[in-house]
């Protein structure tokens, strides 16, 4: 990571400011959301709706921020505009609790908001990832908070990421509490047979990303539909193309599943281009 800003408190601040005690109830019992929007190209596409879900995750996790989407979006686009200097950004509005013990106290004094913003690479276009399935998977809704971007549902998610990497690949495949495909680790999963464009039905048990409902609806609207469906890993292997949506690299192709080799195929190079497209024409501007 590049340069970085936080605002707190009504200031920002440079680098990596000390900000949590150890008598806050977010350091003790990990209540904490954050989201996450990308700037590039002066570009701020959908970042309105990461704001919107950071304030929603938060009222899901038990706290009650004081501060509104609306107020949370011009935050994010004041620090872009204070850190831009050409480098792709990362935005990420996080709500932390203070009061509380085993869960936080709801006055919305007890809940801490700081919008952080830094640089981080966005290679375009993407060199694509390589792949496999984790032994990890995501929870039953009933077990954990799978509606919120929180915090505390990451270490699985870096758990999936060590296995894959310490076998030689990337961003592995992710299995729900069921057996079905979920994701991947680190972005929403799209597969291609025969012409047919599949992903997996939001169930609960992942979140089903802003980038992802983008992308189905660009491709709807150019004629390409998008099959929202239980899918098993087997079809996963048989696939002729597969990509992944996501706010860190928005559409990139899986160019390595297991032991077989894929060529960013048209779906995805369509999908793509319509996102970008989509960027340039009515996306967010700084």
């Amino acid at each position: 990571m590049g340069r970085s800003i936080t605002w707190v408190d009504g200031q920002w601040h440079e680098g990596n400011p000390p900000l949590m005690g150890p008598m806050d109830q977010s350091f003790w019992m990990g209540t904490q959301v954050f989201d996450g929007g990308r700037v590039f190209n002066g570009l701020a596409p959908d970042l309105d709706l990461h704001c919107a879900r950071a304030v929603a995750s938060a009222n899901v996790m038990g706290m009650h921020p004081k501060e509104t989407p609306e107020e949370v979006l011009a935050l994010g686009l004041e620090g872009a505009r204070r850190l831009q200097g050409g480098e792709p950004l990362y935005i990420r509005p996080t709500f932390f609790a203070t009061g509380g013990f085993m869960y936080p106290d709801p006055a919305p004094a007890a809940c801490r908001f700081l919008m952080i913003v830094h640089e981080e690479p966005m290679p375009d276009p993407p060199k694509g990832f390589s792949s496999c399935l984790s032994p990890w998977r995501r929870p039953d809704p009933r077990t954990a908070p799978t509606l919120a971007k929180a915090s505390a549902l990451y270490p699985v998610t870096g758990f999936a990421y060590a296995d894959a990497e310490a076998r030689g690949f990337g961003n592995p495949v992710l299995l729900d509490h069921a057996g079905n495909v979920a994701e991947f680790a680190g972005s929403n999963l799209f597969l291609v047979k025969d012409g047919r464009v599949s992903t997996p039905a939001a169930n609960k048990t992942f979140l089903a990303g802003i980038t992802r409902r983008r992308v189905i609806g660009l491709l709807a609207e150019h004629g390409v539909a998008v099959e929202e469906r239980t899918i098993a890993w087997d079809e996963v292997l048989a696939a002729d193309e597969i990509f992944s949506t996501g706010n860190y690299m928005k559409v990139s192709p899986c160019t390595r599943m297991e032991d077989r080799d894929l060529q960013p195929g048209p779906v995805y190079r369509q999908a793509r281009a319509l996102y970008m497209q989509w960027a340039r024409e009515k996306g967010l501007r700084l």
